[in-house]
């Protein structure tokens, strides 16, 4: 069975993580305003030089309720951010072009 034909019960009942990517070229970056919320959420200073956007995990629960909350409003300069639904069972990894990205299921790579 394909898939993507699968009763949706199933997906429901195995469960499905929440990503956040971006749909655009230039790059994952959040607003200003999406950042300090964020920051909020886990008791940062938004103003801390050390921590930046590109830095989070990108299936971080507080980081998927703020771009829930603030729709594109949380978009940074050069992003249109989008929240992308993953089967839990799946391994992945975000791969991207020109700062455009996807959601690929992890495979095994050799160099």
């Amino acid at each position: 069975m394909d898939p993507c034909d699968e009763p949706e019960i199933w997906r429901v009942l195995r469960g499905q993580q929440k990503v956040v990517i971006n749909t655009c070229h230039g790059g994952f970056g959040l607003s200003r305003d999406a950042w300090v919320v964020y920051c909020m959420r886990h008791g940062w200073d938004p103003d801390d030089q050390n921590l930046h956007d590109r830095m989070l995990q990108r299936d971080d629960p507080d980081l998927v309720a703020v771009i829930e909350d603030l729709g594109t409003a949380a978009d940074g300069e050069f992003a249109q951010l989008k929240i992308v639904k993953v089967p839990r069972e799946v391994s992945w990894v975000i791969e991207e072009y020109d700062g455009m990205e996807w959601v690929a299921e992890r495979h095994r790579t050799w160099r």
